[in-house]
C-alpha cells in the first residue's frame, strides 16, 4: 500500500477523500501525519489533536473486503487488526465496542469509516503521547512505520471477518463495564449482547457500529 506522509493536515480523513475526488481510485492508498490540527470522530464530532500522536487514514475498495464482512462492522474489523498488531509489540491495550481504543479504562484512540461508492474509507488515531488527563496513551514505544507497514500488510492478507470476530467475541464483556453512544445517547452496554455480525442487541433492538 502507498502511503502519502504529510508534515501537518486538518485531517488525514478528509485529506484523502479530496484526494480521491480529485485523482480517482487506482490501488489502496492511505496517509499519515504525526500532526493533525481538526481531525473527525465518530458522529461526526471533532478529534483532538496534538502533535507528535499519529493519525492515518485509509482507502480500499469494497470488492476486496473479506466476502464475510457485513460494511455496518468494518471499524470493529478494521480496529481488531490494529488492536492485534498493537498487543504482538506487547501493548495492554483493548477494543471497546465499536471503534475505541482503550488502556485499562482511558481512550487512547479510535477508528472511523466512511462509504463513498464503491470505495470504504477508514480513518485512525493513535495517542502516543499524552494530551490530557481525560485520556490515555499507548503503553509500549513504537516505530510508526513499522506500525503501518504491519498492519497493512495484515489487511492485505485479508482475515476473514470469522476469525476477528471470534477473537474479539472474548474481550467484549470490558466493554459491559462501559456506554456508547446511540442516536445521540449514552447507552449503557451492560446487558448489550454480542451478535454474529458484529451488531449488538440493547433493549430488544438491534444496533449496529456505522461509524
Amino acid at each position: 500500500m502507498d502511503i502519502i506522509v504529510l508534515d501537518e493536515v486538518d485531517s488525514t480523513h478528509k485529506f484523502l477523500i479530496d484526494y480521491i475526488l480529485k485523482n480517482g481510485f487506482r490501488s489502496t492508498l492511505a496517509v499519515a501525519t504525526s500532526n493533525q490540527t481538526n481531525g473527525i470522530g465518530s458522529r461526526d464530532n471533532s478529534w483532538d489533536g496534538v502533535s507528535g500522536n499519529l493519525y492515518f487514514s485509509f482507502v480500499i475498495s469494497k470488492d476486496t473486503l473479506p466476502f464475510d464482512l457485513k460494511l455496518e462492522s468494518a471499524s470493529v474489523y478494521f480496529s481488531f487488526l490494529l488492536k492485534e498488531i498493537l498487543k504482538s509489540y506487547g501493548s495492554n491495550v483493548w477494543l471497546k465496542w465499536p471503534n475505541d481504543f482503550y488502556i485499562d479504562n482511558k481512550k487512547i484512540g479510535g477508528t472511523i469509516t466512511t462509504i463513498k461508492k464503491d470505495l470504504l474509507f477508514c480513518g485512525i488515531g493513535l495517542n502516543l503521547i499524552e494530551i490530557s488527563p481525560e485520556y490515555g496513551k499507548l503503553d509500549v514505544k513504537i516505530d510508526n512505520n513499522i506500525l503501518l507497514r504491519d498492519y497493512f500488510s495484515s489487511i492485505e492478507m485479508k482475515p476473514l471477518w470469522k476469525s476477528i470476530f471470534s477473537k474479539f467475541q472474548l474481550e467484549f464483556p470490558i466493554s459491559k463495564n462501559f456506554k456508547t453512544t446511540i442516536n445521540q445517547e449514552k447507552v449503557s452496554l451492560s446487558d448489550a449482547t454480542l451478535l454474529d455480525d458484529g451488531s449488538l442487541m440493547i433493549n430488544n433492538k438491534k444496533v449496529y457500529s456505522s461509524r
